[in-house]
């Protein structure tokens, strides 16, 4: 499983209708790429459940990096790019998935936390506490998923929760609005297994 983010930060006066259509029209052509685990088209609307910009901000799970730079190189992201600006795209490796007891609708809420590992924490005792961690927030009721990631560059760990509404105030991190979801290989991501 490979993680991957771009955030594209909007003017504050930018109409985010425009971004909502652009979801509604092209999210869909993702629902069945090869290689993708799950697209989340997630979105923050200024002044909206305490949003302070207008964010663009998919998050993507890869199978394999071939299918992540499949997408990367081809028609969409060049799209994507025409439109908005080449954006930079965070990239995690990736160590848990876990399914949540609300996958029988789509999502609308997501929540991304990130955090670096201490300089002096052993960053294999880190991940192992996060992963076990990210097993216990999978019990929570209207969690639909849960994935974490690592950027060993930077030694920092993100964590991706999925939610059938709304996440729950004690949820830290970025907070926003899943717009739709392609999951065509959200079957195969490796549940309750770690890298």
């Amino acid at each position: 499983m490979h993680a991957m983010q771009y955030r594209i930060t909007l003017p504050a006066d930018y109409d985010m209708k425009v971004v909502r259509r652009r979801v509604e029209v092209k999210g869909p052509v993702l629902d069945g790429f090869p290689g993708l685990g799950l697209k989340a088209y997630a979105l923050r609307e200024r002044g909206v459940g305490g949003s302070p910009v207008n964010e663009y901000a998919p998050f993507y799970l890869w199978l394999t990096p071939e299918a992540a730079n499949r997408f990367l190189w081809g028609p969409g992201f060049r799209g994507l790019v025409r439109d908005f600006g080449r954006p930079a795209v965070e990239q995690w490796q990736g160590l848990a998935f876990e399914p949540g007891p609300a996958t029988a609708a789509p999502p609308r809420a997501a929540v991304r936390h990130t955090e670096r590992i201490p300089e002096d924490d052993d960053p294999a005792a880190a991940v192992v506490a996060a992963v076990a961690a990210l097993r216990e927030r999978a019990r929570t009721e209207g969690l639909y998923c849960a994935a974490l990631g690592v950027d060993p560059r930077r030694w920092e760990l993100v964590r991706y929760t999925l939610w059938e509404r709304r996440a729950p105030e004690s949820e830290p991190g970025d907070r926003y609005e899943v717009a739709h979801l392609s999951a065509p290989g959200r079957p195969a991501l490796p549940e309750g297994r770690h890298w």
